[in-house]
């Protein structure tokens, strides 16, 4: 694993100063926060909301979900870090950053058939999100800052605060507002915020 200090270029994007504590969960949480926005999760949580009218238990599984979704997620990432150098992993980053900016620009639907049925809201959340997280730009974050950061912990708990951070609120107000969120703004400003991501990244191993 690389030094768990994190480079000043990420934080400074995120308006983080160099030596917080908790730094890498808190850096988790804003990445995956800013990914999440307009992201199909979103609209499931939206669709579980109409569905069971439970916040309690879908939030739960929403936790549950992202727990073992991230956490296989940020293993994967530690162990790629042990294989790669230093600067393959920075332009790396540099690369994945751009590619969930340009992601992020791509709008998500949830198909009907693809909705959970009438039944158990916890089991249902739970199954619907982890499968949705599979391949999704939040999962591919958390592979990449489990590769590039320290302590893993931090980042599985970053990223799935980010989750709830993201999804908690869309939860709440329910499908009735879903019509008027502003879902394109919203997606070309994570994809704004990623492209910074990147270029700061990439200036800082040019530097």
């Amino acid at each position: 694993m690389l030094d768990a200090s994190l480079p000043g270029a990420p934080l400074a994007a995120l308006g983080l100063p160099a030596g917080l504590p908790l730094a890498t969960a808190l850096l988790s949480t804003g990445v995956v926060t800013v990914a999440e926005i307009g992201d199909k999760t979103q609209l499931l949580a939206l669709l579980l909301a109409a569905r069971y009218r439970r916040p309690v238990p879908i939030v739960a599984g929403i936790l549950v979900a992202t727990l073992l979704n991230h956490a296989l997620a940020g293993w994967l990432g530690a162990l790629v870090a042990d294989w790669l150098t230093a600067a393959v992993l920075r332009w790396g980053m540099v690369a994945s950053f751009l590619a969930i900016a340009l992601w992020s620009l791509v709008p998500d639907r949830i198909e009907d058939d693809a909705a959970p049925r009438a039944g158990n809201a916890f089991a249902a959340t739970t199954m619907a999100f982890f499968l949705a997280e599979i391949g999704d730009k939040t999962q591919v974050a958390t592979v990449l800052l489990a590769a590039k950061y320290a302590p893993l912990w931090e980042v599985v708990a970053g990223t799935t605060l980010g989750m709830l951070v993201a999804n908690v609120p869309v939860l709440l107000l329910g499908a009735r507002f879903a019509q008027r969120l502003p879902l394109r703004a919203a997606r070309i400003a994570a994809a704004l915020v990623f492209a910074a991501l990147a270029g700061g990244v990439a200036l800082r191993s040019i530097g």
